[in-house]
């Protein structure tokens, strides 16, 4: 299938999100789309799937003009698409996620569309159980069931919204061989990354989007420094490690165990210290998003004791953490962070203190342009924080947290974002441990942890099974650690 967008404007106002972008996908092709958050990247694809409705322009399938509004006229033409964060009902069984959308009677034949969820599965290599609920996934298991379901309503052309983010190494593999089966067989596939790399090793053609418009297009073999220059301008200098020199104790676990994920916190003492970076690796459920959630008084202990500046402070409370210093960040920026259909100005009216229910909204409005203003966000004060590019929708979160505070906890903190927003993130991020700050976070990226962390603690079966300097450490020694092998 042969699909066209012909010159697609779509405008938020007098924010031009797509501004006359054109592009053609051949049947069969893996084509990439490249560019910095707030490109323009999500919204060009989310028209394509019937999910946002172009202020103008046009789509063609194999040279017709087709014109849907929805995503199950999409799907009916053959188009759908794989979000950041997959579409599904996280009570119910993955079975029941597959189900969603097909044909079929109110009577449905469940014994069928298992033996056809089965079939699809193994032919991929997907290790998923049927009747899980699709809460005790991982994100990456969650996307392989998504594809799984889109391949059986039919789609021809498949989209994919940076679908490694947040997966492990081993899952990437899994989707990367997915996908070129996929092209082999005639689909074709649309990958949205901010990532070279996933585009280099999977893409025959690319092209770069930069503020709403087409930057140039490029085939394969591909020239990663004109690629950059395309995004940004000019590659992106990456930030050096803060190496402050630790200073007092500010948090301590001693010997804490906690219940979550796929096998909870198991016996952990740890210490951090004042302008402290810390990073935290290992397979997703492994442990670091407990620890974090412990650390910020958001998980219950089962055993052991926290420590915040020597006193102890154990109970599941997080705003007596918050009232020590201790800040929370998570990686789900809309469902934990922020509150989708409230604006950038009713976050900050939210953020006051106020004695009275009379919300200032003039003053926060004003409030709101100062931080759009500092942080370099790409949106207004009246801007529903939903319609923010995830790049900008970090920025706000992080403009929501106080000059001084003693702990910082990230939970994958650059998730899903361009390398040049990466660096300002850890930019911004170092200008706090060089107060003081100590600062914890999760990530995924190896080469990221060793790029910005002072240290690294690997987690393995709900244990740190290594505890290491970052300039004392490579890439391989933990890899081999995340393993279980050290």
């Amino acid at each position: 299938m042969r699909v066209e967008l012909v010159d697609i404007h779509k405008h938020y106002g007098a924010v031009k999100a797509n501004d006359g972008v054109s592009l053609t996908v051949a049947a069969g092709e893996l084509h990439g789309i490249l560019g910095e958050n707030g490109a323009g990247k999500s919204t060009l694809m989310k028209i394509l799937a019937g999910f946002t409705a172009r202020t103008s322009g046009s789509v063609r399938v194999d040279g017709k003009p087709v014109d849907y509004r929805t995503t199950a006229e999409a799907a009916g033409l053959g188009v759908g698409m794989l979000y950041q964060d997959p579409l599904d009902f996280p009570q119910l069984p993955v079975l029941d996620n597959f189900i969603l959308g097909q044909a079929g009677t109110i009577a449905l034949d469940r014994r069928a569309f298992k033996t056809r969820f089965l079939e699809l599965a193994d032919s991929f290599h997907f290790r998923l159980n049927p009747e899980s609920p699709a809460s005790s996934l991982t994100v990456g298991e969650r996307q392989q069931v998504e594809l799984l379901r889109l391949l059986a309503l039919g789609v021809q052309l498949l989209i994919l919204d940076e679908p490694t983010t947040g997966i492990s190494a081993t899952q990437k593999e899994v989707l990367y061989a997915a996908l070129r089966r996929l092209a082999a067989e005639g689909k074709s596939v649309l990958l949205v990354s901010h990532k070279l790399e996933d585009v280099e090793a999977l893409c025959d053609r690319v092209t770069v989007l930069r503020l709403g418009r087409v930057a140039g297009e490029m085939a394969q073999p591909f020239d990663t420094e004109q690629l950059l220059r395309m995004m940004f301008g000019a590659p992106p200098h990456p930030p050096m490690r803060c190496a402050q020199p630790a200073g007092d104790e500010v948090l301590a676990l001693d010997r804490v165990s906690s219940p979550g994920g796929r096998s909870g916190l198991v016996d952990c003492s740890v210490a951090v210290r004042r302008g402290e970076v810390v990073g935290l690796a290992g397979l997703e459920g492994s442990g670091q998003e407990v620890f974090l959630r412990v650390a910020a008084g958001l998980k219950p202990l089962q055993a052991g004791s926290v420590r915040l500046s020597g006193q102890s402070l154990s109970e599941n409370d997080y705003h007596a953490f918050n009232r020590r210093g201790v800040y929370f960040v998570p990686s789900a920026r809309l469902e934990e962070g922020l509150i989708p259909e409230l604006t950038i100005t009713e976050h900050a009216a939210l953020l006051q203190e106020r004695r009275t229910l009379r919300v200032p909204y003039p003053a926060a409005a004003e409030d709101a342009g100062r931080r759009i203003e500092s942080f370099r966000i790409k949106g207004r004060p009246r801007t529903p924080v939903e319609e923010l590019s995830g790049g900008n929708q970090q920025r706000l979160l992080l403009s929501f947290l106080p000059p001084d505070p003693a702990l910082l906890l990230l939970e994958n903190p650059t998730r899903g974002l361009d390398l040049e927003s990466v660096n300002w993130v850890w930019r911004h991020l170092h200008s706090y441990c060089r107060r003081g700050t100590a600062i914890v976070f999760s990530s995924p990226e190896l080469d990221e942890i060793l790029m910005v962390a002072d240290r690294v603690l690997v987690f393995f079966n709900g244990r740190i099974i290594l505890d290491a300097a970052a300039a004392a450490t490579d890439v391989q020694k933990l890899g081999s650690a995340i393993a279980g092998k050290v």
